[in-house]
């Protein structure tokens, strides 16, 4: 699915944001089994939280449309008892969901179920295995942030470790991909501000964000949300939507300075 959410993006990027029921067939018929029409796809793509929807002649990017101020963004943080998915698990799940003009929309915080946790985990995130003995599975936990997450832009900060660790938790307990867009709060400072810096807890002193606990899931989540919200004081004028802000958060030096 990975590669039916890039291609069907490049695709409604090079259309201006709407393309036609063929040009979708065409797309995403590459990718299907036998068992899958093209409305089973739309709705399977709608369920991972990739942001289409169906118009009057096909299908049309709503992140390409939606300005960024109104954009829903779910930033998560995950704490996990290992670094690898295939041999640790999430131990813990933080998350805000919040619009572009700064307003919490709502918050999600569990613990998750785990037979495991090595000493430097418990050291590193004072989390202990009473509180994760009467937690929720990981299928129950994970099923929750799937519903919560809806067709937000996936936020954290280190994106790729938060999105990769979570999208092979979700494949493996039966919920597929996540087609949510991904935007890394690292990256994104790195374009806004200059810092000597960009880990979390540096930035936490740095824009006196005020957050405590360090290796806690939500305080996590909460931290980044405030640094997201520093890297939008920042944006350049001429960015409109959300697409303009995730290929923004993805350029260059060189294109920047160009803008």
């Amino acid at each position: 699915m990975l590669r039916v959410f890039d291609e069907l993006t490049q695709a409604f990027r090079r259309a201006g944001g709407e393309i036609s029921y063929e040009a979708f067939e065409r797309i995403v018929r590459k990718h299907a089994t036998l068992f899958e029409d093209t409305e089973t796809l739309f709705l399977l793509l709608q369920a991972s939280g990739y942001p289409i929807e169906e118009t009057l002649t096909g299908y049309r990017l709503k992140t390409f449309f939606t300005p960024w101020r109104k954009q829903e963004y779910c930033i998560v943080d995950i704490e996990t008892n290992g670094s690898k998915p295939g041999r640790s698990q999430v131990i813990e799940i933080g998350a805000v969901r919040m619009r572009g003009d700064g307003e919490i929309l709502d918050r999600f915080e569990t613990f998750v179920a785990c037979a495991y946790l090595p000493e430097h985990i418990v050291k590193l995130t004072g989390i202990e295995p009473l509180d994760l003995a009467d937690a929720p599975s990981r299928r129950e936990a994970l099923t929750a942030l799937r519903q919560f997450m809806g067709d937000a832009v996936f936020t954290a900060h280190n994106a790729g470790f938060d999105y990769s660790f979570l999208n092979a938790s979700f494949q493996r307990f039966g919920l597929g991909q996540i087609g949510n867009p991904v935007l890394c709060t690292i990256d994104l400072a790195r374009c806004t501000f200059e810092s000597e810096r960009y880990g979390l807890a540096y930035l936490n002193e740095k824009l006196g964000l005020g957050m405590q606990a360090h290796h806690r899931a939500y305080n996590d989540a909460l931290a980044t949300s405030k640094v997201l919200l520093k890297c939008f004081e920042n944006l350049p004028s001429d960015l409109r939507t959300t697409d303009d802000l995730l290929r923004f958060s993805k350029s260059g030096r060189k294109e920047r300075k160009s803008r």
